[in-house]
């Protein structure tokens, strides 16, 4: 399942945020805000799985430049993904 990188996220944003916010592009299969081991908060980035590729395309028309927890996302392919695999592991829902 295609993943997508999310950056320039508030501290205060949560996986469930990403969920919410990405489902209106199409079908969320997982959604993963990284944060800090200390104070829990959003380290600024995080990954979003979607269910087809056409979602994806859809969320990057949708929802890259959009406006969440007051900040302006970016989107871009999940880098970690090498031959269509990556080593993350995102929280399903």
């Amino acid at each position: 399942m295609p993943k997508i990188y999310v950056g320039n996220l508030a501290s205060s944003v949560t996986s469930g945020d990403l969920m919410t916010h990405f489902e209106r592009a199409g079908g969320v299969v997982g959604a993963l805000a990284v944060t800090d081991r200390l104070s829990g908060r959003c380290r600024g980035f995080g990954f979003v799985e979607m269910a087809e590729a056409s979602d994806v395309a859809v969320a990057f028309s949708l929802l890259n430049g959009s406006l969440l927890n007051g900040r302006l996302i970016k989107i871009e392919p999940d880098p970690s993904q090498r031959n269509g695999k990556s080593t993350k592991k995102i929280a399903r829902s």
